[in-house]
């Protein structure tokens, strides 16, 4: 059976398609949907990541709402920030690029974010309402992940899900996701024992863990689906790419996987929240 490889490039595309035309009907209605992006320091992947989201929103007619802080910027200064563009009701939604300088709570300015406004899915009410199953905006990446799994047609119902990560804003918010879809998951970290044997129980395989070349091929069953949400240096996922291809009926690439439509999943909560702001 040949492998399916699944394009993000590609979902993103069919989003971006679909917003484009919501995007047009808001604007005749007078009101363009807002993204404000907050980068503190001077970082220069944040900075890039901080330009590929604007110039990805400008693209499909979103403004683009570009916030450069100095890094000695303070915790409270940057909560005054924040609490500026909740109150801009031209603003619909606001990300954080992280992380942010070690001196700044960062969890705190999560925290102050409207949630109305959580696009980003940072907020931990964000987060509790996505476990809940009525969160409107997940955490970027979990969302993506779904996305794929639903435009693929690949069925997630009684399928069991392993999730290697835990981090707030990824392995667990996925794994939340995935349950919600009636998968049995089990969820994976640096302290699970025989890590190996439990990745190789998984129909479905997430692999979360910020480290290059992290899962194995042979810990991955004939006909399970790979899905990698990592990046790391050098353009690599978190999975050995060639070596898990051979087992995995479907996989996919870094870069052109997950990433692109975590992009376009900012966008699409982006244009939720501007519509759920003008039927409120």
């Amino acid at each position: 059976m040949e492998n399916l490889i699944l394009d993000g490039r590609v979902v993103a595309g069919n989003v971006k398609d679909r917003l484009k035309e919501r995007v047009a009907t808001l604007v005749n209605k007078g009101v363009t949907p807002c993204l404000a992006t907050i980068l503190v320091g001077d970082d220069p992947s944040s900075e890039t990541y901080v330009r590929m989201k604007g110039n990805a929103c400008e693209k499909i007619g979103i403004k683009s709402m570009r916030i450069h802080l100095p890094k000695e910027t303070t915790t409270e200064e940057l909560l005054e920030k924040i609490n500026e563009l909740n109150a801009d009701e031209t603003v619909h939604g606001i990300l954080l690029q992280h992380p942010v300088p070690s001196h700044i709570d960062e969890r705190k300015a999560f925290e102050a974010i409207d949630i109305r406004k959580d696009v980003d899915g940072v907020t931990s009410l964000g987060y509790g309402q996505t476990a809940f199953g009525f969160g409107k905006y997940p955490s970027c990446t979990p969302a993506a992940i779904m996305e794929i799994l639903d435009y693929y047609n690949i069925p997630v119902e009684g399928k069991h899900a392993v999730v290697i990560g835990r981090s707030p804003i990824l392995g667990k918010p996925v794994s939340a996701l995935l349950l919600n879809k009636n998968a049995t998951v089990t969820t994976c970290h640096s302290r699970t024992t025989n890590l190996a044997d439990v990745v190789k129980l998984g129909d479905i395989v997430v692999a979360a863990v910020g480290k290059p070349k992290f899962i194995q091929g042979n810990w991955i069953k004939k006909g399970a689906v790979v899905l990698d949400a990592g990046y790391n240096k050098g353009n690599i996922g978190d999975v050995d790419y060639d070596a898990c291809l051979e087992n995995a009926s479907a996989i996919t690439p870094v870069p052109g996987g997950v990433g692109p439509v975590t992009i376009s999943m900012l966008l699409k909560h982006t244009v939720d929240a501007a519509e759920e702001m003008i039927n409120k």
